[in-house]
């Protein structure tokens, strides 16, 4: 389900975030931020949302469900991703021969701000990040979204996921 208060969208998907699906996920949340309107934001959401899910796949147990949330709520874009692992990921210092570890580095680079926190009861954790969203932005369509891979798969709003 897409919810369209009048002053805020909300979109969620839930999946496996194997490499095969990361790719879908990236597009879904292209299709969707094209469709609310956000064009300007669609490369620097879909990097981060690449960047937050690769982490899910690679430093996560065996449990590699997820879910991906793009909240615009006024003037920000906000895109978490919550997986059942507890462990909070931590930003490394940058290193010039390091070949991996720069993606949190990343997100905070093309955000406003990020984050994470530990879900209530440690049942996983919840990594976000912020990117101001254009004037125009509340100006889109007000109906469900098209019936497209967008809406697959797609949860109701949980304020669980927002940062604090």
């Amino acid at each position: 389900m897409i919810t369209h208060p009048a002053s805020s969208r909300h979109c969620a998907v839930e999946f496996q975030a194997l490499p095969s699906r990361i790719g879908q996920v990236r597009h879904i949340v292209s299709t969707q931020l094209r469709y609310w309107g956000l064009d300007p934001l669609i490369d620097a959401a879909a990097l981060g949302v690449t960047e937050l899910l690769a982490n899910v796949h690679r430093h996560t147990g065996t449990d590699k469900h997820c879910t991906v949330e793009l909240v615009l709520l006024w003037d920000r874009l906000t895109v978490s991703v919550r997986d059942h692992d507890p462990r909070l990921p931590r930003l490394r210092p940058k290193t010039s021969l390091g070949t991996s570890g720069r993606g949190l580095a990343l997100v905070a680079a093309l955000s406003s701000s990020w984050g994470a926190r530990v879900q209530r009861g440690g049942s996983g954790k919840v990594v976000w990040f912020t990117l101001p969203a254009p004037p125009t932005a509340g100006a889109g369509p007000q109906a469900e979204a098209p019936p497209t891979a967008a809406t697959a798969g797609a949860v109701g709003p949980d304020s669980e996921q927002l940062p604090a």
